[in-house]
């Protein structure tokens, strides 16, 4: 009688996912720099002409117009803040928390309030009135330039996220925001910007 060849069997548990809400307050004011549609519309529209851009005539700057079209404002007309800023910085935290990286691309998200008008984005409300800002900049090219962009200068928001309670508890969700927002920062000039050292901006706590 021929053998029977035993299969062990494989027990995969089912996702065990959580989630909570933590309110924020920001330490530094907070700046925002969408990529405004226009842009996005004359970059594809060059991307398209034969023989490149060279020789073209430059419009003088609408600085207002630029000002607006720096904002995330959602369908329901709220000013808002992309979630995946929220996930990344919690994600860039784990380096200094001891946690991997990839594992927590996997376990941890932030839920959405409403999304961009414009472009789809997910976006968490952001409360509070925004101001221009005039910042000098030097460009990818070297060249300086003055950038347009909304700064928030007091300003907060209830961050709703979602986690995986087989890797995390709600305790350790809480603190790895806690440094997403004291050591990493969202927006621009934050602490942790892969360009930079920052600008000592768009560092939060969390008030609850």
């Amino acid at each position: 009688m021929a053998a029977t060849k035993q299969v062990d069997a494989l027990t995969i548990s089912p996702p065990n996912f959580q989630s909570g809400e933590f309110k924020i307050v920001g330490d530094a004011p907070f700046v925002q720099h969408k990529f405004s549609a226009k842009s996005r519309k004359q970059m594809l529209a060059d991307q398209q002409k034969l023989g490149g851009t060279k020789g073209k005539k430059r419009e003088p700057r609408d600085i207002e117009a630029e000002y607006k079209a720096a904002m995330h404002i959602g369908e329901d007309g709220k000013y808002g803040i992309p979630c995946a800023a929220f996930r990344s910085a919690m994600i860039d935290a784990c380096r200094a928390a001891g946690f991997q990286m990839t594992k927590a691309k996997m376990s941890i998200f932030c839920l959405p309030d409403t999304i961009d008008a414009d472009e789809g984005t997910p976006l968490v409300h952001l409360e509070g009135e925004p101001e221009l800002n005039e910042s000098a900049v030097r460009l990818e090219s070297g060249v300086a330039s003055i950038a347009i962009r909304p700064m928030w200068r007091k300003w907060s928001a209830v961050v709703r996220l979602q986690w995986d309670g087989d890797q995390f508890s709600m305790d350790d969700v809480g603190n790895l925001l806690a440094r997403a927002g004291m050591q990493v920062g969202i927006g621009e000039g934050r602490p942790f910007s892969k360009k930079s050292h920052g600008m000592g901006w768009g560092t939060f706590r969390i008030a609850n």
